[in-house]
């Protein structure tokens, strides 16, 4: 069992290992221009070799308050070292004289008092979420301390659609409700508003609102009730038959119950607006594109000439100059990744705009295939280089503001080859389905056929995933029997 004993080998391997500086590189090139100038503030403040710089190529003229923060930048390389007790090297500096040659004339004549109002956002309350808006509803019912305690936890187990997600029972074991209480409190939080509000399906959410805004109609309340399936499929002249009612009083308590809201939730869970920015701008000039990198409201950066003469100085302490040698090294490196992010953000998307000149010209018709393998390639790097520099970022361009990632398509096959991207076959399906005559909607056969004779082969199989991935329901569900 000699091989069991333990022994001492040398082995030679190569394996990659990513430096900090292309560590910076690779989080610098996926974000996009609102990312970015929040990191380069962050910057800013943490590295004080950084400094920016004004439109006017000057450095950026301190703000009120900022004369402390100034005053503390020599003394910051050395309160952030380790270092032995010994006599202070800046002593022989005036360091407020230093710092008042980038002080206004007029802010040295004398101190002005800022007043620092608060932000307009700041008045504005934010939107009321569907658990606020019932919680407040709560406060005001009647009812017993019981009852309301089991309605928080049912308010609790809604969804963003409003919907009960968890059953009687489980709510009364988890809160130590009384199943009365429990049943009570379902049917308090289901006259709140807004009306359909904790049901556990889409029929019980629809007959507590017909309950309370058509009380009257009880054909609409009876097709909820027993016949929702067949007005899903549309099935109109078998339900008609099914209730023994005239086709025109079926299809008017079907409107009625069409006006219903089968979400009731989401009207107070909208998810909120994001901000978006174009990163790139794309803009005719003659019969080209050109492509303009968004710089706007990005802080320009400069080394700061201060730090650099302090390393020429003899009189500061070693320790200090390392770390002011240090913090150079790090700025560098953010200004060339910065400018490498630049460049190569700037070249795939003159890659895109050459390739996608039809759509640029046209319109979504015109789009053609194009893979991220093949900017790749032609810019000369790895696609997932790609992938990051077009990842969260948009671009202006004629036909509107729309991500760099919608301008990559899959090939479908076609009559002269490769010519058709899967964006555009999928509005071409869309586009029949919306001019088909209802009565008689087309097989996803028949698309396919359609399809075929403009040139565009694919099978019924391949449309039938197509218009599952855009939601169209099926032939069976979009026909309308009249």
């Amino acid at each position: 069992m000699s091989w069991l004993e333990p022994r001492l080998q040398l082995k030679v391997t190569q394996k990659q290992i990513l430096t900090p500086g292309l560590v910076q590189m690779v989080s610098l090139l996926q974000l996009n221009k609102l990312e970015l100038r929040t990191m380069i503030e962050q910057e800013l403040m943490q590295n004080p070799v950084l400094e920016e710089v004004a439109d006017d190529g000057l450095p950026r003229e301190p703000e009120p308050g900022d004369r402390e923060a100034a005053e503390d930048g020599f003394e910051r390389a050395e309160a952030e070292v380790p270092r032995e007790e010994a006599p202070d090297p800046f002593e022989e500096f005036d360091m407020k004289a230093v710092f008042e040659e980038y002080m206004d004339a007029t802010e040295r004549q004398g101190e002005r008092e800022e007043i620092e109002r608060p932000a307009f956002e700041n008045f504005l309350s934010p939107p009321s979420t569907l658990t606020d808006h019932l919680e407040w509803q709560l406060g005001l019912a009647l009812a017993t301390d019981e009852v309301k305690a089991a309605a928080r936890s049912i308010i609790g187990n809604l969804n963003e659609d409003g919907y009960l997600t968890a059953t009687l029972e489980e709510i009364a074991s988890s809160g130590a409700h009384e199943r009365a209480h429990v049943e009570g409190a379902l049917r308090l939080v289901q006259e709140f508003d807004p009306l359909g509000v904790a049901a556990r399906d889409l029929r019980e959410c629809l007959l507590v609102q017909l309950h309370t805004l058509a009380p009257e109609n009880t054909l609409a309340q009876q097709i909820v009730s027993d016949h929702l399936k067949q007005v899903q499929n549309k099935q109109y002249r078998e339900l008609s038959r099914a209730l023994n009612r005239p086709l025109p009083a079926v299809l008017a308590a079907i409107e009625v119950v069409k006006r219903l809201d089968p979400r009731p939730g989401l009207r107070y869970n909208r998810t909120q607006p994001r901000l978006i920015e174009p990163d790139i701008f794309m803009v005719k000039v003659g019969n080209d594109y050109q492509v303009l990198l968004n710089e706007d409201e990005l802080p320009q950066l400069r080394l700061s000439p201060l730090y650099r003469r302090m390393l020429d100085r003899r009189s500061a302490a070693p320790d200090v100059r390392n770390y002011v040698r240090e913090r150079f090294a790090s700025a560098i490196q953010l200004l060339k990744n910065i400018e490498q992010r630049k460049h190569t953000i700037l070249r795939v998307c003159e890659i895109i705009a050459q390739r996608q000149r039809q759509f640029l010209d046209r319109g979504p018709d015109c789009l053609r295939p194009l893979m991220i393998k093949e900017v790749a390639e032609e810019v000369g790097v790895h696609p997932s280089t790609v992938s990051r520099a077009v990842a969260n970022k948009y671009a202006h361009t004629p036909q509107g503001v729309m991500e760099l990632r919608a301008f990559f398509s899959e090939a479908v096959g076609g009559a002269s080859g490769h010519d058709t991207s899967l964006l555009t076959l999928k509005r071409r399906v869309r586009k029949m389905i919306e001019e088909e005559d209802p009565a008689h909607p087309f097989t996803d056969d028949r698309i396919a056929q359609l399809l075929a004779a403009e040139g565009i082969r694919v099978t019924r199989r391949t449309v039938a995933k197509y218009r599952e991935d855009m939601k169209i329901p099926s032939t069976h569900q979009r026909r309308v029997k009249l």
